[in-house]
């Protein structure tokens, strides 16, 4: 069945078409679509158009195409959170159905680099807590998570292997993390981060930098978080004003 009949741009009516296909269970998460030829074929467009709508499909998460191999459907995202709301990692996992869990990989003193000594507002040097650990869901690795607090602050190591670090903070010093200016990018393969979260290598990453503020706007702690791009998607609310 073609998809001419259709009034607007044809590589838009390929978009919707493949995105009906795979909502209606025609191409299954993580299969691979027919050949070039063969689809363009079956929808009745040429290979160029074909081709832009695949483009566009593979910006939006919707497929991922292998260089040599074909192009697939990309796994949904089991977990989805509004940008704009400041949810820990456990609650959205929690919230998702699935058991939160952490991996313990290291906690050690170091310093802050420039760009983080202004996020905390100091210029000078500053000793802080660096815990590194990876947060599953049912006991699959979604998240890589640096996080970095001063040592005053939470000078105790001992809890960090289970809990939320911002429960932990409001239990500990009583100080309550109210909001936080967050920083997000996609990328790529990442040498260190992708194997520890089992990461094909054609899976992208987005990292969410935040830095957390208490309820009398001091900075508290300054978060680098590398989710899983093919299990989680942050949206945004924006509002006309």
């Amino acid at each position: 069945m073609t998809i001419r009949s259709d009034s607007r741009h044809l590589y838009l009516r390929v978009i919707d078409r493949i995105k009906e296909d795979i909502k209606d269970g025609v191409y299954k998460e993580k299969q691979k679509l027919p050949s070039e030829f063969d689809l363009a074929k079956e929808l009745g467009v040429s290979r160029a158009t074909l081709r832009e709508a695949l483009r566009i499909l593979e910006e939006e998460n919707v497929v991922i195409r292998r260089h040599g191999v074909g192009t697939f459907v990309n796994a949904k995202p089991l977990f989805s959170s509004g940008i704009e709301q400041l949810s820990s990692i456990t609650d959205m996992i929690t919230e998702a159905g699935k058991q939160p869990g952490t991996i313990f990989l290291s906690s050690f003193l170091t310093s802050l680099t420039e760009e983080e000594q202004e996020k905390f507002r100091t210029h000078e040097d500053l000793h802080v807590l660096a815990i590194e650990r990876v947060r599953t869901a049912d006991g699959e690795p979604v998240v890589y998570c640096i996080d970095k607090i001063p040592q005053d602050i939470l000078p105790d190591l001992s809890e960090y292997k289970e809990e939320s670090l911002l429960n932990i903070i409001h239990r500990k010093t009583h100080k309550r993390i109210t909001y936080a200016v967050a920083h997000i990018e996609p990328i790529g393969y990442h040498p260190k981060v992708s194997p520890i979260l089992e990461c094909d290598p054609e899976t992208a990453l987005l990292v969410l930098k935040q830095m957390h503020y208490d309820q009398a706007d001091q900075p508290i702690l300054y978060s680098t978080n590398y989710f899983r791009a093919d299990k989680f998607s942050f949206q945004v609310l924006r509002k006309r004003i």
